[in-house]
């Protein structure tokens, strides 16, 4: 077994961290009004307790559906200002107008009229929400891809945020004190105001501080298209399945939704119980005590807790930590059942240190564990999809959040508990506290018994980090050129004898020219085609000229030609190689983008129906992308083989081990395309040919009688190494060579990728995906002088 390597720790900039809490001020605050201010429709404007359940379900169940679409959004957004920031700026607002609106309540108007003005200004406010803490959270899982420095992250976000738990409670105070306001209706209207203006300030403060790349050219994002948003449920959904089924993250998602809703079922219980239970019902005699619950209790979770468990997740793990904090917490609500003494309501205090630990240690660690599984799944997957994680996990603690609404109301019901009445039945009061402490215990246990077995530590997220950061030094998660940079064979101890060594080594540099312009000459099986010329880039419309003119160029050097696309010029290319008599392996482009895909077929039967297709090819390097799942791709493929003649074999390119490790892609092809390139997998020159027979019989061995053409290989001749691959323009000739060799002695039919240097590689790939033509942008034989 390998050992982790010891990944650099990036620090982010404490203003950095400051300004993402302060977001996450405004994201606690909303909800802590929230909550207090909910008390004022059953204790002062008489909504009966299913109107207030219906309050408490219906916005969140509409905000638990809104999430993965805000994800999915948020995840593809293609603009200067990045990802994310457009939409925690907009939801900023949208949430502090809509809050200030939703609590505009008139006693003259009516229960049946406050009550539906009430839920309709809730599901705008509701949308806001959606719109800003979406991309928001997932800003904060992108902040680090440290393992300790995103615990850090987020204990300092929470301990700002949990300002909001200190300062709502005393929301009660002014509500109920004659002296600020006549009653507690004009004052939710008058602090709605403050803490809409107030909050919708904070919220912007992420978007308008912390740093964003563009991604307005990053063609890895699915096109938000009107087509794709509106008709993109599907995605959606795929998105949505394939994120939940990690491990990890399903365990993540289940014990903070066990947690965070059973605390929320019986959170506003808090205040009845402080009144009926202490008090005899009478809220003058409770005075500052319903406050001092909820505000010493977030005093205690900030000053105490949040250091306390990022401290404990340094010192013994996310998870130890996660379950040392909900332990302590679950003593808590033991203590609250004896600790709540009429006459003596100063001794529930005893109790919050232990109770603080349940919420304020969830959200420190939980968060940081997302971000976490993030990299698992880009390591799966090839995707970051913070937004999507972040819409999942905020969708389970939303839907549950809307489920506890109506759980409040039931419990109510079933203790026979009427807010507002001056004397209560007997037993109601004893049982909502019997619900208050018995829920979140319930809750808590089984939440820690689902995380029993989570097995993403930090020795395994180090792994994962590590394995990512070597990808993308290879140019693995943009490379449209290999394998992935992963080095399968290597990954499955399948190393290669050291005897099996180049028999070029021994030659000169002057011997490897003169061979090269030999082999050249001699022409090989088949080249890749790069169409665009310099300035051009893909999406470019390609101009007859042009194509003409580098295929003539090409033509005497090649028995075989391949394209890439169907459609912008591109299928210009098999008509213009047949007239220099080449045979041609015609690609459809698939991705995402289904609407091109359907343009792309078309365009692939049109040529093959015309007589210009000897191998038809649907898709290159879908599945590396994690463009498509397997299924998808395989209906095009059986689509365009029942399409098309039986003498016109249907295959599909991809990296040579997805041929090895899916077995329904290699019986669904005609013939066999891998990609096989031992650059990408960080292969000394030397051993480079030898790697490339192992990886082609490999295939051969999967395909059993099927045959196996090898779609792209090759060597770039400058850039970045990879491991122990070095590009140069010796390497390249060399590579070139061994390959054109072995190829010729046992009639390996071979694709030799590419045809001509690519600048518009440079953004995507660096210099080292701009480096692989036999000829240069300005189509000069780059090694022959």
């Amino acid at each position: 077994m390998t050992t982790p390597a010891t990944a650099a720790v990036h620090k982010i900039p404490f203003g950095h961290k400051v300004a993402f809490g302060l977001g996450m001020l405004a994201n606690q605050m909303f909800p802590a009004a929230l909550g207090i201010f909910m008390v004022v429709l059953v204790q002062d404007l008489g909504f009966p307790a299913w109107m207030w359940g219906i309050l408490f379900f219906l916005p969140r169940v509409f905000d638990s559906v809104t999430d993965p679409i805000m994800g999915f959004i948020s995840d593809n957004t293609r603009s200067t200002w990045g990802r994310r920031k457009q939409y925690v700026f907009v939801g900023a607002i949208v949430m502090g107008i809509s809050f200030i609106a939703m609590w505009q309540l008139q006693r003259s108007d009516g229960i049946t009229y406050n009550f539906i003005y009430f839920l309709c200004w809730s599901l705008v406010f509701y949308t806001g929400l959606t719109l800003f803490s979406i991309p928001y959270v997932a800003m904060g899982y992108e902040m680090s891809d440290d393992f300790h420095e995103r615990t850090s992250i987020m204990a300092v976000a929470q301990w700002i945020g949990q300002w909001a738990w200190v300062i709502a409670p005393w929301f009660w105070v002014v509500m109920y004190d004659p002296t600020w306001f006549e009653n507690a209706d004009t004052a939710t209207r008058t602090l709605s105001v403050w803490v809409g203006v107030i909050c919708m300030l904070l919220a912007m403060v992420p978007a308008i501080f912390l740093p964003s790349r563009s991604s307005k050219d990053d063609t890895h994002l699915v096109p938000l298209t009107w087509a794709n948003v509106g008709g993109g449920m599907k995605e959606i959904l795929t998105g949505f399945v394939e994120a939940f089924s990690s491990t990890p993250f399903r365990k993540l998602c289940y014990s903070t939704f066990l947690i965070f809703n059973a605390f929320n079922t019986v959170a506003a219980f808090s205040f009845f119980i402080v009144v009926y239970h202490l008090f005899n019902g009478s809220t003058s005699a409770a005075w500052i005590w319903p406050t001092l619950f909820g505000s010493v209790g977030a005093l205690v979770t900030t000053f105490a807790v949040i250091p306390t468990v990022a401290w404990m997740s340094r010192k013994v793990g996310k998870k130890n930590a996660f379950m040392l904090s909900q332990g302590i917490s679950v003593i808590g609500y033991v203590l609250l059942w004896f600790l709540m003494v009429p006459g003596k309501p100063w001794m529930f205090m005893f109790a919050l240190p232990f109770f603080a630990f349940g919420i304020g240690g969830l959200f420190t660690l939980m968060m940081s564990m997302t971000a976490d599984v993030c990299d698992l799944d880009e390591l799966a997957t090839g995707k970051r999809r913070e937004g999507i994680f972040g819409a999942i996990y905020w969708w389970m603690v939303k839907f549950g959040f809307a489920i506890a609404g109506l759980l409040s109301g039931a419990i109510m019901s079933v203790v026979a508990f009427t807010p507002g009445a001056a004397v209560q039945p007997a037993g109601a009061v004893d049982g909502l506290r019997l619900f208050y402490s018995g829920v979140p215990i319930f809750g808590t246990l089984l939440a820690m018994w689902v995380m029993r077995d989570y097995d993403l530590d930090e020795a395994r997220a180090t792994e994962v980090h590590a394995e990512l950061e070597r990808r993308k030094r290879c140019g693995a998660a943009t490379s449209s050129q290999g394998s992935g940079a992963r080095p399968w064979l290597e990954d499955h101890g399948l190393h290669l004898p050291a005897m099996l060594g180049s028999p070029l080594a021994g030659k000169t540099p002057a011997d490897i020219s003169a061979m090269y312009a030999e082999q050249l000459r001699a022409g090989v099986y088949g080249l890749c085609f790069s169409a665009y010329t310099e300035g051009q880039g893909a999406g470019d419309q390609l101009t007859e000229a042009q194509v003409r003119r580098r295929v003539a160029l090409i033509a005497p050097n090649t028995r075989w030609l391949r394209s890439f696309a169907c459609s912008e010029g591109h299928e210009m290319i098999p008509r213009l190689a047949r007239e220099h008599g080449l045979k041609t392996m015609v690609g459809a482009w698939i991705s995402a983008d289904r609407d091109r895909n359907e343009r792309e077929i078309a365009g692939l039967l049109t040529l093959a129906e015309a007589g210009l297709v000897n191998i038809a090819v649907v898709g290159n390097e879908v599945l590396l992308r994690g463009e498509l799942t397997e299924a998808e791709l395989l209906a095009y493929i059986q689509r365009v083989r029942a399409a098309l003649p039986e003498n016109v074999p249907v295959g599909c390119v991809d990296a040579y081990f997805q041929f090895l490790e899916r077995p329904a892609l290699t019986a669904a092809c005609d013939v066999l395309l891998p990609n096989c390139y031992p650059f990408w997998e960080g292969t000394d020159i030397n051993m480079a040919a030898p790697y490339l027979r192992r990886m082609f019989g490999l295939v051969q061995a999967a395909g059993g009688e099927k045959r196996v053409i090898v779609t792209e290989t090759g060597w770039p001749g400058n850039g970045q190494p990879v491991a122990g691959a070095v590009p140069s323009a010796e390497n390249a000739m060399r590579y070139f060579v061994d390959v054109q060799q072995w190829a010729r002695q046992e009639g390996i039919k071979l694709f030799y990728f590419s045809s001509f240097d690519e600048p518009w590689k440079l953004r995507q790939e660096g210099e080292l995906g701009t480096q692989w033509g036999l000829w240069d942008k300005d189509e000069r034989p780059k090694y022959i002088a």
